[in-house]
């Protein structure tokens, strides 16, 4: 086995930000997403608010409409090259950004998604897409990442097993998206959440959605707010020139192996909330793990994380289930698995959490899994999870041994010969299970 990482260290400085402050509200609800921001927009009419309406998106067609807290400043149709999403951040709503923050300084700005969009996929874009040859960032302080909650509808959402297509609201033709995958990444994403309104079953399910939406994104500030009578200026504080957003911080799926929080482990229902984590050293036998898929997520409303197979004791494999179906997908090699002289392409991060936890005969390998659902028993859960781990006997038996057994995964999960263990790769090639 390899030795531990050395984790290197950085000083880190920081200038006074002068830049315009944007801050991006998403949602899959535009009545309460939209309420929010008027509420800004009424608290600080200079605000410009930038809006996309994507009905037309697959006819190459978007419509733009910027407004103020005292009407409308454009309202403009755009046509694409590509009707698809990522086209329409690259080639028009990071450049209409750019040109507001440049042509109105000292206004500030707020961005609001169309409801399918993710904002992680507006992170990536602000990072790595260019406008004029930089990143926006360097003339906008993106401020932070709100998502908007409708509290009536929530949690049938959470349960829904319908994707976008069927709905009539998919964002392209290739967008196969669960309706409950975007809700989810829409929450875990957000480093501020509002629920807006109330349940239509009363205070208590109302107060279980706060709880449910703190064990989902508990990195994540939470607000509840009565849609019948909103304090603009309140809200305005606890939404606007907050700092909240982290560029450094990984998707939820890459969260844990850089050392970030994956969850909480509340065993203790509150409010009917469970939310428990499940860790472990030992591999799991493929199939024992195979014969329990369905049944360990019956209860969930969602689970996440990452875990390792004795059958392929290479790869780190994602977790994620959400609306009924489990998704498991590549996130790379363990850094074990690599040689030393590779390790200097891993982030700090991953080097960090690695070297805090190394194991002599495991090195970084580790089961770390997230459960929350409703009224589930946590201790039956861990004593399933914990019955696929490999036994005395059979981890005797030694990796050679576990390479050859039978395995339902087998080329799932496939590993690149030039691929390093980077926590940023996403799982697009994330197979259901």
């Amino acid at each position: 086995m390899s030795s531990s990482p050395q984790a290197p260290t950085h000083a880190v400085t920081a200038d006074a930000d002068t830049r315009p402050s944007l801050t991006v509200l998403s949602g899959l609800w535009p009545a309460a997403t939209f309420a929010v921001a008027r509420t800004l927009l009424a608290a600080d009419p200079s605000l410009l608010l930038v809006r996309h309406d994507l009905t037309r998106l697959r006819d190459g067609v978007v419509r733009r409409v910027v407004r103020s807290g005292t009407g409308v400043v454009e309202d403009e149709q755009v046509d694409l090259r590509h009707g698809c999403v990522s086209c329409t951040l690259r080639e028009d709503v990071l450049p209409t950004l750019v040109r507001l923050a440049r042509d109105n300084p000292g206004h500030d700005l707020a961005l609001m998604l169309p409801e399918v969009v993710e904002p992680e996929a507006v992170a990536a874009a602000c990072t790595h897409c260019l406008v004029d040859g930089a990143p926006i960032t360097d003339l906008i302080h993106v401020d932070s990442y709100v998502t908007v909650l409708d509290a009536e509808h929530l949690l049938d959402a959470l349960a829904s097993t319908d994707d976008l297509r069927a709905l009539g609201i998919h964002a392209a033709e290739d967008d196969h998206r669960a309706l409950a995958d975007v809700v989810v990444r829409q929450i875990e994403y957000a480093d501020t959440l509002v629920l807006w309104g109330q349940s239509r079953e009363g205070a208590f399910d109302t107060s279980r959605l706060t709880v449910l939406l703190a064990r989902m994104a508990p990195w994540a500030a939470q607000f509840r707010v009565d849609g019948d009578l909103v304090d603009a200026v309140a809200l305005t504080r606890q939404l606007r020139h907050t700092h909240r957003h982290r560029p450094e911080t990984p998707g939820v799926l890459a969260r844990g192996l850089q050392g970030y929080p994956l969850g909480t482990h509340e065993p203790e229902a509150d409010c009917g909330v469970v939310s428990t984590i499940f860790r472990a050293r030992r591999p799991f036998h493929p199939q024992r793990l195979h014969d329990v898929l369905e049944d360990v997520n019956a209860e969930m409303i969602r689970s996440r994380g990452h875990l390792w197979l004795a059958s392929q004791p290479d790869t780190v494999v994602a977790w994620e289930f959400a609306g009924g179906g489990l998704a498991m997908g590549s996130l790379g090699h363990w850094l074990v698995s690599l040689p030393q002289d590779r390790w200097e392409h891993v982030g700090d991060q991953r080097w960090l959490a690695a070297a805090l936890e190394w194991d002599p005969y495991y090195g970084d390998r580790h089961q770390h899994l997230v459960f929350i659902g409703l009224d589930v028993d946590p201790v039956e859960l861990h004593r399933t999870l914990a019955g696929c781990l490999l036994t005395d006997a059979e981890l005797a038996d030694g990796e050679e041994t576990w390479r050859g057994y039978h395995d339902p995964f087998a080329g799932c999960f496939p590993l690149g010969t030039e691929e390093l263990a980077d926590t940023d790769t996403d799982t697009e090639g994330a197979q259901p299970a």
